[in-house]
């Protein structure tokens, strides 16, 4: 019985060396080789979404994103910058007015140039609406591109090197896997080549940011974090963890009032620059703040698997409450949620911590803050993606619910397709045969066999009801039906998701106050 358990062992470590091998050609170099690699890989299969449809294809009057991004494109070229958020007859607010920060107006600014240098009717001032002609979708399609090349993969980039600098016990194939899981997110792809909208820079600076953090480069953090938030204002997701972050880290240094404002001079001063052409007067400027929170639009829009939207089903809140009351239960909803995240790394900052508690505060304000999208699953899923291997199997469910969550947007938009392809080869990846064992004990490959028995059902009637979505036709009297299913599911897995990863962060403070003992005994 011996002699057949250690042939056993000896046939598995001769496998597992077998396929060593056969990743030698992408890891042996190290990480640069393999980032360079799979960061061609990744811009390929960007390439190749960009050829199916977009939101709002051939459907006017107002089409969909692809035509609001290419509309303030048109606004920022043509229009002075105190034009750009003020409703005028050269810019009708109501047809995809801009309702986002400066930051954002400066990108289209500089995007619309490249497109008026090689075809100016896509631009040109009215004439241009509804724009859809090959040339110009092109174009629009190789500005996504370039932001993700130029902004997003050096961020991860900077994140991986100081991530993984200085570990010896992160195999090169471990690194690998992870920076695939980085660069090809399903969701990511989808949403800015697919759907067609420009997360990559905003993920990117916040990337950037938290490299910067993680080497201790808290002033640099500041301004790449405040710029991500000057161009999409739903990054503030992440700013209850930067604060409490950097704040932990001041009250442990010598003068930690004298830290915190220099960190509070890197807001203002980089705040100040973007905002420039709007601090002449306070109307400029509550006139852009008021683009910047829709709050006439309700607390939620469609099916998004948030709290408010899903509790709505026994709930009616848009009838029980004003809008300004919903405007104060989410904040308090919001700063509760966030606030145990928020108390453990003021008390124990650490990089690890850090990461927990961005994926925490984000997962708050993604279930409970006021007017989110299907899409804001973009911004927990990005630290869930920089902590994959702390948890490879919940980081693995966690992607599949949240692109689960955008199916019917993605439907919508006719990107079925690119949806199964990118799940198939996102599934592909991540079972790949060489990476890091869930705790040391299991294989990361996450067989349903493995799982408890809910979560494989769950998971398995998932997968079935992508194919009633697109089969069947629900009845006449609940029209939304499979919708509000989708929503109800991913809800509830992000629920218990962010229990596990709150709990998980907040085991970090035992470990941090043993450690902090073991410094005072020495």
């Amino acid at each position: 019985m011996e002699k057949r358990r250690a042939r056993k062992l000896v046939k598995e470590k001769v496998d597992v060396d077998n396929i060593d091998d056969s990743w030698r050609w992408l890891v042996h170099k190290g990480i640069g080789a393999a980032f360079l690699c799979i960061a061609v890989f990744a811009l390929l299969i960007r390439v190749a979404t960009s050829f199916h449809s977009y939101s709002g294809a051939g459907n006017p009057p107002k089409f969909g994103d692809y035509e609001a991004q290419r509309h303030w494109m048109e606004i920022t070229l043509n229009l002075p910058a105190r034009e750009w958020y003020r409703n005028s007859t050269s810019n009708d607010l109501s047809y995809w007015g801009l309702d986002y920060p400066p930051l954002t107006a400066y990108q289209s600014f500089f995007h619309g140039l490249f497109l008026r240098k090689f075809y100016p009717e896509s631009v040109s001032l009215f004439t241009s609406r509804g724009h859809e002609s090959y040339l110009g979708k092109l174009l629009m399609r190789w500005t996504v591109l370039s932001s993700d090349f130029l902004i997003f993969f050096p961020a991860i980039l900077w994140f991986v090197l100081v991530h993984y600098g200085g570990r010896s016990s992160s195999s090169n194939s471990d690194i690998a896997w992870h920076i695939a899981m980085l660069l090809l997110s399903p969701c990511v792809i989808l949403i800015d080549h697919g759907h067609f909208q420009y997360n990559c820079i905003s993920l990117g600076l916040t990337v950037a940011a938290v490299a910067a953090v993680l080497s201790q480069k808290d002033l640099v953090a500041c301004v790449l974090f405040s710029l991500a938030l000057n161009h999409k204002q739903m990054s503030a997701y992440f700013a209850p963890a930067f604060f409490s972050h950097l704040l932990g880290k001041c009250f442990r240094r010598r003068y930690p009032v004298l830290e915190v404002a220099k960190l509070g001079l890197m807001v203002l001063g980089t705040f100040a620059v973007v905002w420039w052409p709007y601090l002449h007067s306070t109307d400029a400027l509550f006139r852009v703040l008021s683009r910047l929170a829709p709050f006439e639009r309700g607390i939620y829009e469609d099916y998004v698997a948030n709290f408010w939207c899903t509790t709505s089903i026994l709930i009616k809140w848009k009838r029980l409450f004003t809008t300004q009351s919903l405007k104060l239960l989410s904040l308090a909803a919001t700063i509760l949620t966030c606030l145990p995240s928020m108390v453990q790394q003021v008390l124990a900052p650490s990089n690890k911590g850090f990461l927990y508690g961005l994926l925490n505060c984000s997962l708050s304000f993604y279930m409970f803050s006021f007017q989110v999208h299907e899409k804001s699953i973009l911004l927990p899923l990005l630290p869930a993606s920089l902590l994959a291997m702390e948890f490879p199997r919940p980081f693995w469910l966690l992607t599949h619910y949240a692109m689960f969550s955008m199916f019917p947007l993605l439907c919508r938009d006719k990107l079925v397709l690119p949806y199964v392809a990118l799940y198939a080869l996102f599934m592909l990846i991540y079972h790949a045969p060489c990476g890091r064992r869930d705790d040391g004990k299991t294989h990361r490959f996450a067989s349903l066999t493995s799982l408890p028995i809910l979560v494989t059902f769950v998971y398995l009637f998932s997968l079935i009801l992508h194919l009633i979505y697109l089969t069947i036709r629900p009845p006449e009297r609940y029209p939304y039906l499979f919708e509000a299913v989708i929503m109800l599911l991913c809800f509830s897995h992000f629920v218990v998701f962010a229990f596990y990863t709150n709990a998980k962060q907040w085991r970090l403070l035992s470990k941090f106050t043993s450690t902090e003992k073991e410094k005072k005994m020495i």
